[in-house]
Order: structure tokens, then C-alpha cells, then sequence
């Protein structure tokens, strides 16, 4: 590490919970060099990165981040604003900054991976040892679309399809799983639309910027753009399919990840 209608959602905090609720590590591995967490898209719950732990070399220990509202914590509220989202998880990463921690976060999940990384060194002196950011524009862009979050369901549903993709056809074809999906959702599209990128200097640590060849969201320029919030190595890795390449891509993702840890000089 380096030191250092469906109207739109009423605006509320995550609800004060035991740090270890934020994080699940589903295969320990006390003998791992570095751990790695990873933060999963908007309307997914850390399920979605299932695979990723026993992928890793022995070496890594992976550590699954599990926002407000969905699988175990469905019973909370989802968030609307990414402050609450980063300071639960500033505080559940606390205790393991005893090794290297490396961040990968998707879309959403690399938002709220970047401002981890940056309140774990404003509050902890520490930086990451590498930050991987997935399908989602650089933080200091301005957004090119209105935001979503204040549609009524049908317009939001289909605003989403438009841009994304993301919406699975499962879903879409059962109105009440729909019905549960779309509030977590819902809440995830605000916590974007209400973020404002604050200037801070850039990290040290390295950054790797995945993207999508095909995706209508998030272009090459905007992945290349990350390289201003960092001072150290930086690189950009696109992939077949668009905003969501990590379905068909996802062992590619993984084997990317896997060999930047192991270069990595920590």
C-alpha cells in the first residue's frame, strides 16, 4: 500500500450496522499476501462476483462487497447517496489494511471504489495498492444524460434497456420479481445522479480501466480519462460486449486482474 412512479427515492442514509455486514469473504485465506475487494454493479447484490474467490491465485484473498437493500441485507434500505455507501465500507475495510487491499469495482461499483480508495487515504493515510474501475466514465467527466431515477417504472425500465442492456429478460417477464428488483435499482440510479466529483489530488496508486467495446454508455475517451486520478501506472483493457462484458467476458476479467496483483511490487 502507499501512505499517505414510482416517484423518486426519499433521500436517506444506510442504516448504522456492524462493519462486518458490508463485506462477505466466502473463502478465507489467512496466509494471503493482499486482498482484494470487489463492488458490484447498480441493482446486484455480491453474489455477482461468486466466482471470483476461488479464481484467484492462493495468494490473493477476495473479499465481496454487500451493499444496503439486496441478498443478506434485504431487509435495509438502499441507499440514495454514495456517502453512506463509502463510509460503511471505509469502516469495514479498516481492520484489513494490515495487507495490501486491492479495490475492482463495476459501473457503480467502480464510483464507489475510486471515493473508497480516497477516504481510505484521507482517513487512514493509506491508498490501495491498485484500483481496476469497470464500465464507468472517469468521476471528473460531466454526465452527457438527465438522470433516471425520478421516472416512473415503464420509462425507467426502458431507459435502462436503451442504455445498458442490463435489465434480465427473467426479470422483465415476472412482475414481481420486477417489483423487487426495481426499488434497488431505483435507489442505485440516484446515488449516480447525485454524486458531485470533488477535486483532490490524484492517487498513487495504479489504475486499470475496463471497458466494453460495444457499450453506448462508457467510450474509450472516457476510460482514458481516468489516468488524471492517479500518478502512478495506468492502463486501459477493452472487451467484447457492451456495458455488462463481465457476463461474457468474466474469466478474461478475472485472468486481467489476477496477472496486474502479480506484477504488482508490494
Amino acid at each position: 500500500m502507499t501512505a499517505t412512479d414510482s416517484a423518486a427515492p426519499k433521500a436517506q442514509s444506510a442504516p448504522a450496522v456492524a462493519a462486518g455486514a458490508w463485506l462477505t469473504c466466502p473463502a478465507p485465506r489467512p496466509a494471503a499476501a493482499m486482498r482484494l475487494l470487489c463492488i458490484p454493479y447498480a441493482g446486484v447484490g455480491a453474489s455477482v462476483y461468486r466466482a471470483w474467490p476461488r479464481a484467484m491465485p492462493a495468494t490473493i484473498e477476495v473479499r465481496l462487497a454487500q451493499l444496503p437493500g439486496r441478498e443478506g441485507r434485504f431487509r435495509e434500505p438502499a441507499a440514495v447517496r454514495l456517502d453512506p455507501l463509502v463510509a460503511g465500507l471505509t469502516a469495514a475495510c479498516a481492520p484489513l489494511l494490515d495487507k495490501p487491499l486491492a479495490i475492482f469495482g463495476y459501473s457503480l461499483g467502480a464510483l464507489i471504489g475510486f471515493e473508497l480508495a480516497r477516504a481510505l487515504r484521507r482517513g487512514h493515510g493509506i491508498e490501495p495498492a491498485y484500483l481496476a474501475v469497470a464500465a464507468r466514465r472517469a468521476p471528473h467527466l460531466p454526465e452527457r444524460f438527465p438522470p433516471l431515477h425520478r421516472l416512473p417504472d415503464a420509462e425507467l425500465v426502458a431507459e435502462l434497456r436503451r442504455r445498458y442492456d442490463g435489465i434480465p429478460e427473467a426479470i422483465l417477464a415476472d412482475p414481481e420479481l420486477l417489483a423487487l428488483f426495481l426499488p434497488i435499482l431505483r435507489a442505485d440510479v440516484a446515488v449516480m445522479a447525485s454524486y458531485r466529483y470533488a477535486p483532490e489530488p490524484p492517487l498513487r496508486a495504479p489504475i486499470a480501466a475496463f471497458g466494453g467495446r460495444d457499450d453506448r454508455e462508457v467510450g474509450r475517451t472516457d476510460l482514458e480519462a481516468w489516468a488524471d486520478q492517479t500518478t502512478g501506472a495506468f492502463d486501459v483493457r477493452v472487451f467484447t460486449g457492451g456495458h455488462f462484458f463481465l457476463q461474457p467476458e468474466g474469466s478474461g476479467v478475472i485472468a486481467a486482474v489476477a496477472a496486474d496483483l502479480g506484477a504488482l511490487d508490494v
